[in-house]
């Protein structure tokens, strides 16, 4: 049978189906491991309290931002893909490695330590994405995941040195 002239033709990127649906699956925990940690930053900057208010409800601020400007593109490649991205808390939930933010706020540097655990934790489902793009020879999706990983791991330094001394 003869597709419509209105309908959309097969993706041909250059990356078949397989490697395709592999990606996505990688960039779909990634985007629901972003979005949870958004969450829990935007959470922390409602929340802290302490001496160091100030500093901390700032730089949560400037995290969570970044993080909200970061799941677009995740998504976006995982459409350019063929694939559904992720969008509702229950698939985030069910495809994140981060644990939700705890429900009663904890002490300013309990919050530290939980974020910066979260941007490592991100950095690796990042790190874990680049074999399905390599195997594909999907540059794009790898300069995706370099940029990702360039900001959750020296997020991850900058909370830590606040852990440190």
């Amino acid at each position: 049978m003869a597709k419509a002239k209105d309908s959309a033709p097969p993706i041909s990127i250059g990356i078949n189906e397989k490697d395709r649906a592999a990606i996505a699956k990688g960039l779909n925990a990634l985007l629901a491991d972003t979005y949870t940690l958004y969450l829990t930053t935007h959470n922390f900057h409602w929340n802290v309290t302490g001496p160091m208010f100030n500093s901390l409800h700032a730089m949560f601020m400037a995290q969570y931002t970044e993080l909200w400007n970061a799941v677009d593109p995740i998504a976006e490649r995982i459409r350019a893909l063929g694939f559904p991205a992720a969008g509702s808390y229950a698939q985030f939930g069910k495809l994140s490695s981060l644990k939700d933010a705890p429900a009663v706020p904890p002490k300013a540097l309990e919050m530290v330590r939980i974020l910066c655990e979260g941007h490592e934790g991100v950095a690796r489902t990042a790190r874990g994405v680049f074999a399905a793009a390599a195997r594909a020879d999907d540059q794009p999706t790898a300069d995706l995941l370099t940029q990702r990983l360039d900001i959750h791991e020296k997020t991850a330094w900058m909370l830590r040195s606040l852990l440190e001394g």
